[in-house]
């Protein structure tokens, strides 16, 4: 990936953000969603925001459905903060890593020998 993406990326991640604690007020939204990460199309017609929930599946399903049902509003909100002839439409999708993480740490404190004080 080119340092041109790279920071296109960066910079749409932080737009997208920005977004999602000032404009949206969903009720359906969980009381925690960040955004970990964009990847933008080549042609900058679609960007993919990845994005971590805290909570249970059902809040993680109820905030896809709301960060969904708002993309037309934050790919309007981008129109008007980033200059690009046209906003990239915009594709939410769950993010687990950091979950996946937590789990991976977890199982290894349980299968190392512990040093007990």
């Amino acid at each position: 990936m080119s340092r041109r993406m790279d920071r296109i990326n960066v910079l749409l991640r932080q737009e997208i953000s920005q977004v999602l604690v000032s404009e949206l007020k969903d009720p359906r939204l969980a009381s925690l969603v960040s955004v970990t990460r964009v990847d933008t199309s080549p042609d900058l017609r679609l960007a993919r925001v990845y994005v971590s929930v805290l909570g249970d599946s059902e809040d993680k399903t109820n905030t896809l459905v709301a960060l969904a049902s708002a993309s037309g509003y934050v790919r309007k909100c981008l129109g008007r903060s980033v200059s690009f002839r046209t906003a990239p439409a915009v594709e939410f999708r769950l993010d687990d890593a950091i979950e996946q993480g937590s789990e991976l740490l977890k199982l290894i404190d349980e299968v190392s020998p512990g040093t007990e004080a």
